[in-house]
């Protein structure tokens, strides 16, 4: 589980005194820990993964504000936050992996947007970023 783990590295992170990855644990675990309590059980490894993006997301906004107001040591922490949260992420597939997967499943010329999303959205879950994921369905239709 996913949780464990970022358990396991907050723990580390606090006998090290590693301030930023102590606070961006804290977090993600309470995230997970807040989702988990919602649900009532267990969170999946999609739950998980969709946690874990949300975070990501919202530390890009985050990196975005930063280098408008060009103030690099934000950027720089931003960034060093971005590492440590992808690192939970499964690995990503590339845009020819993402191609070839989309075309398998049935994405061709002509095909609305719509439709194809709901094909790739399930299929991509967790695999991919959505921006990457809407760059790629396009290129497709």
């Amino acid at each position: 589980m996913l949780k464990t783990t970022v358990f396991e590295q907050l723990k580390k992170a606090m006998r090290e005194k590693d301030t930023l990855s102590k606070g961006v644990l804290t977090l993600l675990k309470s995230a997970l820990d807040l989702a988990e309590k919602e649900k009532g059980e267990a969170l999946s490894t999609e739950e998980e993964t969709a946690i874990v993006n949300r975070e990501i997301k919202q530390t890009n906004q985050a990196l975005e504000g930063a280098q408008k107001a060009q103030r690099d040591d934000l950027i720089q922490q931003e960034e060093a936050k971005l590492v440590l949260l992808k690192s939970f992420l499964p690995k990503q597939l590339s845009e020819d992996e993402i191609v070839a997967l989309l075309t398998e499943a049935g994405i061709t010329k002509g095909m609305n947007m719509g439709e194809a999303m709901k094909i790739a959205k399930p299929l991509l879950a967790g695999k991919t970023d959505g921006g990457t994921m809407s760059k790629v369905v396009k290129s497709l239709i």
